[in-house]
């Protein structure tokens, strides 16, 4: 018993860390502490932070060296296992995806400081608007449903797209519910809990349709989840020594929003965020899956447009994995692109992952990569799902991730890998030499 109490202490000491983090923005007194933490500051103010920029210790946890203990036998294996890293450091190689996901609900402060502390160099916030035109940190527009307790608040539900629906299972009627950023305010939003990103399809009650977490995930960590609007997401960063890598999501309603929001300036608001906070745009990567939305930073916000990325994720065809495509890409300004990972990946003769002609491509054209994500599948004994669907003969246990980032980071050459638990990829920068290979 003593033991347990004694590493719950340690758990609560290592999040707490952050709440007296050293002040990094302007104007921030020594008793500043970032959106969110002030209760654990309040709850432990004898604490110390060791948690700053260029003092931040690693935590990996168990779950990187499992891993490479359920790898096949091989030199890849055998690298990893006598790794002589010592003092593992964070990389900007190693990308948050969400925050860390894996197990705590994305895009919450919890998930953010759980990427930090595992070495995540980069952190992301996906950026939706509210109805009052304020920028949040979401995952989709239109995914309040399933990533927050909104369901369960009457009048925050009845102001939904869709407000909740029980299911019928007499009928095999599933439950429906769609709740959007733009359907409430910013205020509304904030007053929002977190939840691991899940629905029960057969809830009769709007408290069962918050369950459905997949098992190879947990509800572990979901008792806490504090949502975050993008300024506070930004403050955060700095203060946990992360750079930026904004997601502006696509809109599900109608642009102009109201008639007069427009596309541009919706890009433009995310921006102008970083550059009210001071924010060099060196430490800034914007990213959109509409090319439109990257060309208009190249053009309009350059400073920002050096390092906007272009997000891809869509099927593969000889004109838009050809050379030709990939430079007329980089004609025009763009200088990062981000493929899902299974796009840069295939299998030669002998079954062995190696880089795709697309990757190939994209190379030859100068463009910079960034693969995502990995740790996102579950399991991968099936052969790892959507993220891996052109080497899925050549996945069929956990530890193949490690093989996965292996010819990422080495043949492919990318610059950075999305992860829904940034301890593996900073494990493997570490361990590989590739903890200073960054942005």
């Amino acid at each position: 018993m003593k033991l347990r109490t004694l590493l719950v202490m340690a758990l609560l000491m290592s999040l707490v860390s952050v709440a007296n983090a050293s002040p990094v923005g302007q104007g921030k007194g020594e008793n500043w502490v970032p959106p969110g933490l002030e209760n654990w500051h309040d709850q432990w103010p004898d604490l110390k932070s060791n948690f700053h920029r260029g003092k931040r210790q690693v935590h990996l946890g168990p779950r990187p060296f499992w891993l490479v203990e359920n790898m096949d036998e091989g030199p890849l294996k055998g690298a990893l296992q006598s790794c002589h890293a010592r003092n593992f450091r964070p990389t900007d190689f190693s990308i948050g995806h969400r925050g860390a996901p894996l197990q705590f609900p994305e895009h919450t402060l919890e998930s953010y400081v759980a990427a930090a502390q595992m070495g995540a160099g980069v952190l992301e916030c996906d950026v939706a608007f509210t109805r009052d035109r304020e920028l949040v940190c979401r995952h989709a527009q239109n995914d309040l449903h399933t990533t927050t307790n909104i369901v369960t608040i009457p009048e925050l539900n009845a102001k939904c797209t869709q407000p909740f629906v029980p299911a019928d299972p007499q009928n095999g009627t599933e439950a429906q519910a769609e709740c959007r950023t733009s359907d409430i305010t910013l205020e509304e939003f904030k007053s929002l809990e977190g939840k691991m990103d899940a629905f029960n399809p057969m809830a009769t009650t709007p408290e069962e349709y918050l369950e459905g977490t997949a098992a190879w995930r947990t509800d572990l960590y979901s008792s806490r989840g504090t949502l975050l609007t993008h300024q506070e997401s930004i403050e955060l960063f700095r203060a946990l020594g992360v750079k930026f890598t904004p997601e502006l999501k696509t809109p599900v309603v109608e642009m102009p929003f109201e008639g007069d929001y427009s596309q541009q300036d919706y890009a433009r608001q995310m921006i102008q965020d970083y550059i009210d906070a001071g924010v060099n745009p060196r430490d800034v990567w914007p990213q959109s899956f509409l090319l439109d939305d990257v060309l208009f930073w190249i053009n309009d916000m350059p400073r920002f447009g050096k390092q906007a990325v272009f997000l891809d994720q869509q099927p593969m065809t000889a004109e838009n994995s050809s050379l030709a495509w990939m430079e007329s890409l980089s004609a025009q300004g763009v200088n990062v692109l981000a493929p899902a990972l299974w796009k840069m990946l295939t299998l030669d003769g002998h079954q062995q992952i190696v880089p795709s002609e697309y990757a190939k491509n994209a190379r030859a054209a100068g463009l910079d990569l960034i693969a995502w994500t990995v740790e996102r599948s579950g399991p991968l004994a099936d052969g790892g799902g959507w993220y891996h669907q052109t080497i899925t003969d050549a996945i069929n246990n956990d530890g193949d991730v490690f093989k996965v980032i292996d010819v990422l980071a080495r043949e492919v050459g990318v610059i950075g890998i999305f992860s829904d638990w940034p301890a593996t990829t900073t494990y493997y920068a570490n361990c590989m030499g590739f903890a200073g290979r960054g942005r």
